[in-house]
């Protein structure tokens, strides 16, 4: 076997862990592959015949390649912060099936990686964004790390520190019990379709936060409040000839069509047996790129 195919082999066999990396890093998966693919034709260019291991290379790598897109996308100031001025934007979610997530999306969203978790990471610095990413999530250590930030190993640390305090304080850890969570969502859909105000009420968090991305054409929403976040609920299921259950991110969700036209995909933050958040994407050309089927 020559050395390029040997080498290749390699990078495919990293590739899904680089993948996580980048998704987390961007938020979006089409700019996650971007950036994979970017690694794939650096290592083209690289002298790696002295790399121990290859593996952490390739991470600090896409890590770095990650980092110029995101500082790109700071300076043009194309991606508003969640509700920036009124705006919503939330990441890509990773979609799948009921009940199995296949071993490539279980690799992409490891960790319990969920859609309110991602939010908060798009809210840091991508300095900050980097450190915590690759040292809380794939244990990168800080040494390999400051030289892609152009940072001392302190200061690299006190970046990753502070970064961990605010993704704490802001998703502090959510229910992990699958089977009570789809329950909890199965009570959701049941009262929305029903437009039962009050078992609405019932599964909601008073202070509950619902969050819709609409794109570019469909204005961005914010509610909170049971109460407010009920009403559009109701409302909404009025217009989704199909609600079905699937797994956002891992955990269950509900996917919504007319006919065969995706609507919306709801990804829930669920603490005991109550929603405490709700994340809408709605915007028909995202939707359109992650080949949703009714």
């Amino acid at each position: 076997m020559s050395e390029e195919i040997l080498l290749a082999d390699r990078f495919e066999a990293e590739r899904p862990g680089l993948r996580a990396v980048a998704y987390r890093m961007l938020g979006s998966l089409a700019e996650a592959e971007d950036a994979v693919q970017e690694t794939w034709l650096k290592l083209g260019r690289a002298d790696v015949s002295d790399v121990k291991n290859l593996g952490a290379w390739l991470t600090t790598v896409v890590g770095r390649t990650c980092l110029d897109m995101l500082r790109s996308r700071t300076s043009r100031r194309e991606s508003p912060l969640p509700e920036q001025d009124g705006s919503v934007r939330l990441p890509d979610p990773v979609v799948t099936a009921l009940p199995r997530v296949d071993p490539e999306q279980e690799v992409l969203i490891a960790d319990s990686v969920g859609i309110a978790l991602m939010i908060v990471l798009q809210n840091l610095s991508p300095d900050e964004r980097l450190a915590f990413v690759l040292h809380d999530m794939f244990d990168v250590p800080f040494d390999d790390i400051a030289p892609v930030l152009g940072r001392t190993t302190v200061s690299t640390r006190q970046l990753a520190s502070r970064a961990r305090r605010r993704v704490q304080g802001a998703a502090p850890a959510a229910d992990t019990d699958v089977a009570r969570k789809r329950h909890v969502v199965d009570a959701f859909l049941t009262a929305s379709r029903g437009g039962d105000f009050e078992a609405l009420l019932a599964v909601l968090a008073p202070d509950v936060v619902a969050r819709s991305d609409g794109g570019t054409l469909v204005p961005s929403i914010l509610r909170r409040g049971a109460s407010d976040v009920a009403s559009q609920a109701i409302t909404f299921a009025r217009f989704a000839a199909d609600a079905r259950l699937i797994l956002v991110n891992g955990t269950p969700g509900v996917v919504s069509f007319d006919g065969e036209r995706p609507l919306s995909v709801m990804s829930f933050t669920i603490r005991g047996d109550r929603v405490t958040g709700l994340d809408i994407l709605t915007d028909p050309d995202r939707l359109a790129t992650l080949g949703l089927t009714a």
